[in-house]
């Protein structure tokens, strides 16, 4: 059932975006190749700067890539917090959820983004400003791929972990050279209730509109 009960085209896309929650728990089926394609081939449909598009997607679907992943990220999570001087007993907790999270799911997508495709500047602003566009061309393709999952009947979490440790994650998994980790994705059928809908800003706490 959906959240309106909307039969329409419209209504029935809007119920799509509006019922996606994260889901962080999974059942241990696995997800067939051929869902996996077409949620990829959605997530590739997503605009970007130039039509560059500059995401990467590096898909473990085995337990051994999960695992390492899980470790090497948690042995870094686990020295920050350290370095914080947060209690022994609640980092381990963190690092084991973590760790739970990754290894649980079905697949993990990490996701990353890669220069090679982006325009060069001499000058830092435009530098920057195509880093930002290749930035955000490969969030609003893993959007798409969130949105994809959930069409599909899947659950999945974004994970901003690897952004804390780049090299780590790239180097790990044997990640090309160019290729830089910006987050992960969880996915797989979900095992118990998605937690209850968060409050989110009402549209006139975001938006303003000029009439001009």
């Amino acid at each position: 059932m959906t959240e309106t009960g909307a039969t329409d085209p419209a209504g029935r896309a809007h119920d799509l975006l509006r019922s996606r929650r994260s889901v962080r728990w999974y059942r241990p089926e696995p997800i067939p190749a051929e869902i996996l394609d077409r949620i990829l081939t959605s997530a590739a449909r997503a605009p970007s700067a130039h039509n560059r598009q500059p995401w990467r997607y590096l898909v473990l679907k085995g337990p051994g890539g999960k695992d390492a992943l899980a470790r090497t990220m948690g042995v870094r999570l686990a020295e920050d917090r350290r370095r914080d001087g947060d209690a022994d007993a609640a980092i381990r907790d963190d690092v084991e959820r973590s760790y739970r999270r990754i290894v649980g799911a079905a697949a993990v997508v990490v996701v990353a983004l890669t220069l090679d495709p982006m325009d060069r500047y001499p000058d830092a602003a435009r530098s920057r400003a195509e880093y930002l566009m290749a930035v955000q061309s490969t969030a609003m393709a893993t959007q798409n791929l969130l949105l994809a999952a959930h069409a599909e009947g899947l659950g999945a979490c974004w994970m901003c972990a690897p952004l804390f440790c780049q090299s780590d994650v790239r180097t790990i998994l044997e990640m090309p050279d160019d290729w830089e980790p910006q987050g992960l994705i969880t996915i797989g059928y979900g095992a118990g209730e998605a937690r209850p809908p968060r409050p989110r800003l009402a549209v006139s706490e975001f938006v303003r509109f000029n009439a001009v």
